[in-house]
């Protein structure tokens, strides 16, 4: 995609037009950077793509919002990023930033 998709919260489920990182960004989005279904919608998408090195990063988010941090390292690694990142909304953001 070449812009930021609109964020909209509202719906129960991220359009259909959003690709697989989006949407996992979507569910985190939509669940305040915090652990709960949405997390677990998130994390499901990463799991169905682990080796694709964007995957890999939001799945590296995933374990940071979980607090563990020694999963969300190797997860970093994986997707060659900073194994010592904790700001989640950074993250999150930077993600956003790359999929543009």
């Amino acid at each position: 995609m070449s812009e930021t998709p609109r964020m909209d919260l509202s719906s129960a489920s991220p359009p259909d037009e959003f690709t697989p990182p989006w949407k996992a960004l979507w569910w985190l989005e939509k669940g305040g950077l915090n652990l709960g279904p949405e997390w677990e919608e998130a994390h499901e998408i990463c799991q169905s793509a682990e080796g694709d090195r964007v995957h890999d990063w939001i799945h590296a988010l995933c374990h940071l919002i979980e607090g563990d941090h020694g999963n969300a390292a190797y997860w970093f690694r994986r997707a060659g990023k900073d194994p010592n990142t904790r700001d989640a909304r950074k993250v999150w953001n930077d993600i956003a930033a790359s999929l543009q």
